[in-house]
């Protein structure tokens, strides 16, 4: 396409938002047709800017790349290879989240457990320090309801 071709296009786009904008102004209001009129411009503004020749052939490389994936075998081959990489990869990331740990893993481990480490209830005061529970999972409300039962000879 030439740039007359590209002109008489941005020309008609324009005359199509004019339409619009006539139309919002009618009945919508003020305010769409104010935003009818700014997009009526858009089409003139690509054009003088050289971005309408552009998007033409964006969206030619677009239809020529999408006629190509429907009819070319070698297409769909890579297709394939591309979807099975995929899967490898998110496969390779399931196994290691849930899989072994690694040997730089251990080795972190092994370094921690040669420091000493300083536990809270040795540092901190009387006062302050955790009560141990019989079981974690049993908090206090239960660990009551347990003792009644236990007294009537429920549990």
């Amino acid at each position: 396409m030439n740039d007359v071709s590209w002109g008489a296009l941005a020309l008609s786009l324009s005359v199509v938002g004019g339409i619009y904008t006539w139309w919002a102004l009618r009945h919508r209001g003020v305010v769409a047709a104010v935003r009818g009129a700014g997009l009526t411009l858009l089409p003139i503004a690509a054009w003088l800017t050289g971005l309408l020749e552009v998007a033409g052939k964006i969206g030619d490389a677009l239809s020529h790349w999408l006629a190509t994936l429907v009819f070319n075998p070698a297409t769909w081959l890579g297709m394939i290879i591309g979807f099975v990489a995929i899967v490898l990869i998110g496969g390779a990331n399931a196994i290691a989240r849930r899989g072994k740990p690694d040997k730089s893993d251990k080795s972190d481990k092994a370094d921690k457990a040669d420091k000493p480490q300083k536990t809270q209830g040795s540092s901190a005061p009387k006062a302050v320090r955790a009560t141990k529970s019989p079981d974690p999972l049993i908090d206090d409300e239960m660990a009551e309801i347990q003792a009644i039962l236990k007294k009537r000879g429920i549990s």
